[in-house]
C-alpha cells in the first residue's frame, strides 16, 4: 500500500501539481478528526480526495461521514473526489481540476 501511495503522489509531481497527503491510522492510533482538521486548515484546497480505505469498507461508514463533514466544515470551497486505488488519485483529483489525468 505504501508503494502504491508513493506512486500515486509521484503522478502529481510529474504533472506539476502540488499535492499533500493526510494518512491516518485506522487502527485507532490517531485522533483522525484532529489529524484531518489540521491538514485541511494548513492551506486552501481546490480538491480533497478521500481514499477507498476510508470510503469502501462498510465498517468505516461512520468514519467516512465524519471525514466528509470535516472537509465540508474546514474546506468548504474544495471539491470532494474519490479514488479507487492510491495510484488513481490524480485521476480523481483531475476530474475537478483543469489538469491532465
Amino acid at each position: 500500500m505504501a508503494e502504491a501511495t508513493a506512486t500515486g503522489l509521484a503522478r502529481f509531481v510529474d504533472a506539476g501539481i502540488g499535492v499533500a497527503s493526510c494518512l491516518v491510522g485506522l487502527d485507532g492510533s490517531d485522533d483522525i478528526e484532529a489529524v484531518v482538521t489540521k491538514a485541511l486548515r494548513s492551506r486552501s484546497w481546490e480538491v480533497v480526495v478521500v481514499g477507498g480505505g476510508i470510503r469502501k469498507p462498510d465498517d468505516q461508514l461512520e468514519l467516512f461521514e465524519r471525514i466528509i463533514n470535516c472537509v465540508h466544515r474546514h474546506a468548504p470551497q474544495a471539491a470532494i473526489a474519490f479514488n479507487s486505488t492510491p495510484t488513481d488519485t490524480l485521476d480523481a483529483a483531475a476530474r475537478w481540476l483543469d489538469a491532465p489525468g
